[in-house]
């Protein structure tokens, strides 16, 4: 790691070209602890010169990458896993000190993020152009060709496996990338592109300029940016799916969610509620497919969230980098905020507040983090603003149901369509059911399991278009058509020829 200076707080600089990189801006940005607010590092708020730096870089960097083999881009990656392999201790440490999940959620999640890039870098191997034999002795080939530099624009609560799942497809289909990632949480970013070039990558395969939203809107905007790939808040992605359009290029936009659970009354209580609590709690609820809203049979109603409460009970609230803390702060004051607001509302519409709800009392220096307790409403109804809107922190409610039709009927009143999950030992209902809920990834008897192989994306205000599998790699390609005259001589149409089209 080298940034652009060195004091007790790392001073990081910009990284483009295969190096760290001054910036043109004199602005900064503090990052600072979720868990106590003390100064971690300081980063560029990167201005029009640096992006359009940056994205020079991407673009130069796309000239050499695109023309390499795709057995040497593949060698390139699984050199890059290699390396990454060797340092998931220290970018576990990294991600839980910035984002405040805890050490041993961060440990489990950077194990599994070379998994991307060898996947990627091994499945592109298998892209295969076609032929057809057409009518009026033509012949057409279809080709695949990479966009050129593609816009990253990543979020703060999974800062390096949501980068990795866009950047690995984006790369072994042949695209550079320009990465922008949130102002929350940037620095493991800067260092993933460190590593790349210390990996062997070529120089310009990664671009990163750090900043705000209009660090957001100037790398959206440059015209070397030919495809853009969000992950983030709706409303930014109204904004980035307009900036898209007006440039008439293509955009994958995976955005909020407030994803239903549905427990029917054949489910083991005990591994739904056990269930339950991973769900809505791992990472505080701060990810896009957190179960939210859980909707539970009347029949089990009551011993369901008997069981839930207990469990979340249980849960340690305190210091990340304590491998025994379960849940540590959300990452902002306006997150804090936002949080112990939805605990209000829901007191005062009269939903029943079964565990959490109060500010915890925590040891210095964490008596001036951002933490929210794990928090659990019963007799939630479909009018209360818990159960509309996503509220991204610990915060969850139970509403009950008489019947299958009516679970549904709760579970897809939402503008949201990402994440669900179904509980039931009935494979029949399983499979109805999971057909029927209005969401782009469904688990069943499981919650938040991720693999590259496993499609991922929703629809409605969640977004559109897909990562992992091949929908993703091939969504980083343009398919072109060359048809190919094979008939000895040309019909010349206005010398009475007889086809057309």
């Amino acid at each position: 790691m080298t940034p652009a200076g060195t004091t007790d707080v790392p001073v990081y600089g910009l990284h483009y070209g295969g190096a760290w990189r001054a910036a043109h801006s004199r602005k900064t940005l503090e990052i600072r602890s979720p868990a106590s607010r003390a100064l971690l590092s300081v980063v560029p708020d990167a201005d029009a010169e640096d992006v359009a730096a940056a994205a020079q870089a991407a673009q130069e960097g796309f000239e050499r990458w695109s023309r390499l083999d795709v057995f040497e881009r593949a060698r390139h990656l699984h050199a890059l896993a290699a390396l990454i392999r060797q340092r998931v201790p220290d970018l576990a440490e990294l991600e839980s000190a910035i984002t405040g999940r805890p050490i041993r959620e961060m440990r489990a999640q950077m194990g599994r993020i070379p998994e991307w890039i060898e996947y990627f870098a091994s499945i592109a191997l298998g892209l295969e152009g076609e032929s057809n034999r057409v009518k009026g002795d033509i012949v057409t080939l279809t080709h695949r060709e990479p966009f050129g530099v593609c816009a990253l624009l990543t979020p703060w609560n999974h800062p390096i496996l949501i980068l990795v799942k866009k950047f690995a497809a984006a790369l072994a289909a042949g695209n550079t990338c320009l990465v922008k990632p949130s102002e929350l949480a940037p620095v493991s970013t800067l260092i993933f592109a460190q590593w790349c070039h210390e990996a062997g990558l070529p120089d310009g395969v990664i671009s990163v300029v750090t900043g705000g939203a209009e660090a957001g809107a100037l790398v959206c905007a440059h015209p070397a940016v030919q495809r853009i790939d969000l992950t983030g808040g709706t409303t930014t992605g109204r904004r980035v799916a307009a900036a898209a359009a007006e440039r008439l290029v293509p955009c994958t936009l995976e955005l909020g969610g407030k994803a239903p659970v549905i427990v029917f009354e054949d489910a083991d209580i005990q591994e739904a509620a056990a269930g339950a609590v991973f769900s809505a709690f791992i990472a505080a609820g701060q990810t896009c497919v957190s179960a939210t809203r859980f909707l539970i049979a009347a029949p089990i109603y009551e011993r369901f969230l008997d069981a839930f409460g207990r469990r979340i009970a249980q849960l340690k609230l305190g210091d990340p980098s304590d491998v025994t803390t379960d849940v540590g702060p959300v990452i902002s004051q306006s997150s804090c905020v936002r949080a112990y607001e939805h605990i209000e509302t829901a007191k005062a519409e009269g939903a029943r507040l079964v565990v959490g709800g109060e500010r915890p009392v925590l040891p210095p220096p964490f008596d001036e983090g951002f933490f929210v307790p794990p928090t659990l409403f019963a007799d939630v109804t479909p009018g209360m603003r818990l159960f509309r809107e996503e509220v991204f922190g610990p915060v969850v409610c139970v509403s009950r149901f008489e019947s299958e039709a009516e679970a549904l009927a709760l579970a897809n009143d939402s503008p949201y369509a990402l994440g669900a999950a179904v509980w039931t030992r009935d494979v029949a209902r399983a499979h109805r059911v999971s057909l029927q809920v209005r969401a782009g990834v469904v688990w069943v008897n499981d919650h938040h399991k991720n693999d590259p192989r496993s499609i991922w994306g929703g629809y409605g205000e969640s977004g559109y278009g897909k990562e992992n599998g091949w929908d993703a790699l091939e969504s980083y390609m343009r398919k072109r058509s060359v048809v190919i005259r094979t008939a000895p001589s040309f019909d010349d149409w206005f010398a009475g020829g007889k086809r057309y089209g």
